[in-house]
């Protein structure tokens, strides 16, 4: 099945709990179940050291709110993107939060994944 054939409520009952693991997890530090639900592509482009630097010296990556709100959906292709409005819990303001789904083998899987 194509992602993109779901309708908005499908998918958001799909990313939400995806998000909130990456939210989790990011908090944690804990990279192997940050990536845990990677495609196979996006976990090999993924080098632990830097994802290892990143959660130990980003104020962000390891302060994220576990409060979100879902912004909107775009389909493109095979993969839709999720946009979510995401807080810190220690720096005042909001980032756009992007996870980009689709299907490996028969998996949903995580295509990619950023914060800005």
């Amino acid at each position: 099945m194509n992602i993109i054939e779901k309708t908005d409520e499908e998918i958001l009952a799909l990313a939400k709990p995806l998000w909130r693991d990456l939210v989790k997890y990011s908090n944690e530090g804990s990279y192997g179940e940050f990536a845990r639900n990677f495609s196979s592509t996006l976990a090999r482009a993924m080098d632990q050291v830097v994802a290892g630097h990143q959660f130990a010296n980003s104020d962000l990556a390891r302060n994220l709110s576990e409060e979100f709100d879902s912004l909107g959906i775009i389909r493109r292709g095979e993969h839709v993107t999720v946009l979510f409005r995401q807080r810190s819990t220690k720096k005042p303001g909001e980032w756009l939060g992007r996870l980009v789904l689709g299907y490996e083998d028969g998996k949903l899987r995580i295509f990619g994944a950023s914060i800005f």
